[in-house]
């Protein structure tokens, strides 16, 4: 049987952008400024469902005035933090206002390299590209450890990709395994509705102030996240490697939510969960835990298994220079986790590491194979 039955005929495309988020909205934005041709292709069936699916409560970790795009700000009060909905209709009305030629619904299942021109499936499509951006998060596939398996089927297992909401609990206590920002959120809200609530994991850290205070609003915050994050801690700075290396295998800083926040509703910091004992949490120190809830918050690997090129170092990142693949002309990446700086992973600094992939592309345009020259 003919192996290419039922595929339609490539479509050819002179860039094809994966992912309709944020980091693929704003490579767009800055491919159409430059007059480039490009379609955006999004697995999920609306702009913003990503944002959409996540648990119910949530809101974004920046205020607003930091979580615009490029060419619109957020609409609404500069201090404000936005719900995870507005944060997705936003990003429906951007693509909307600027035109961005979104196809939702279709989901990327393999690329790879056929000479010169990029080979990108999705089911029965087929695309053909001079340049493949992957703008897509670090955060694809949920993490979850394999003793996870040996708890007891009496106990609620949630990732955090997976927790909507309260509803979704057994009475009794739960464990939140991982104490980041997710972690932090999700623990804060199921303690303040009376459930016995323990937090697991080495604690991250958190910034030194409080981002809604006044002082925060007003000074500390626009230094830390337009000077801190988006120009010091850079993979250009001995200090931004640090912070990199760090937080890749430690986890970002506690934004919004402090550890006092935490100990004011109830919730018990505990050692790191190892294991399990008679279907319950073990812990690093002996203790076991009976409870009736686990919410793993143990974060994402990158899921990029389908891409079928040979870009991968032995821990299976991509390897690029500010998300240029040098080894793969036309090959690019945006939104992955501290692609360039740790702002990279945060919605405001993701517009510069988009504009610089838009910039690659627009000088590769008048080439193509054979060195011939191309009119934009």
């Amino acid at each position: 049987m003919d192996a290419t039955a039922g595929v339609r005929k490539p479509e050819c495309v002179e860039t094809i952008i994966i992912g309709g988020g944020q980091a693929g909205l704003s490579v767009g934005y800055h491919l159409a400024q430059r007059g480039r041709p490009f379609v955006i292709l999004e697995g999920h069936q609306r702009i913003g469902d990503t944002w959409r699916k996540r648990w119910d409560s949530l809101r974004l970790f920046t205020p607003a005035g930091f979580d615009g795009l490029s060419g619109m700000p957020f609409p609404a009060p500069r201090h404000s933090f936005p719900t995870k909905d507005e944060m997705a209709d936003f990003l429906e009305a951007y693509a909307l206002h600027f035109k961005l030629l979104v196809r939702t619904g279709v989901k990327v299942d393999r690329v790879w390299r056929d000479r010169e021109r990029y080979i990108v499936s999705a089911g029965d499509q087929r695309f053909e590209a001079e340049n493949v951006v992957i703008a897509m998060a670090s955060y694809q596939a949920p993490r979850i450890p394999e003793f996870a398996s040996t708890l007891s089927p009496e106990i609620v297992q949630l990732h955090s990709l997976n927790y909507h909401g309260l509803t979704q609990l057994s009475d009794g206590g739960a464990l939140i395994v991982g104490a980041g920002n997710s972690g932090a959120e999700i623990g804060l809200e199921i303690a303040r509705f009376g459930h016995p609530t323990f937090m697991s994991g080495r604690a991250t850290g958190q910034i030194p102030f409080r981002v809604g205070g006044a002082l925060g609003r007003h000074v500390l915050a626009p230094l830390l996240f337009r000077v801190v994050f988006h120009r010091v801690l850079t993979v250009d700075t001995p200090m931004g490697r640090a912070a990199r290396s760090k937080m890749i295998h430690k986890g970002t800083p506690l934004i919004r939510t402090r550890e006092a926040d935490l100990a004011a509703v109830g919730v018990t910091r505990v050692s790191r969960t190892v294991g399990t004992r008679d279907g319950r949490p073990l812990l690093e120190d002996g203790r076991v835990l009976d409870v009736a809830n686990v919410i793993w918050c143990t974060g994402f690997d990158p899921g990029l298994s389908w891409i079928d090129l040979p870009i991968f170092d032995e821990k299976g990142e991509p390897r690029h220079q500010r998300g240029i693949v040098t080894d793969q002309p036309g090959m690019f990446f945006v939104g992955q986790h501290f692609l360039y700086s740790m702002s990279s992973m945060m919605i405001h600094g993701v517009g510069r590491d988009a504009e610089r992939i838009a910039n690659a592309i627009a000088s590769r345009a008048g080439i193509v194979a054979g060195g011939r020259q191309r009119s934009a």
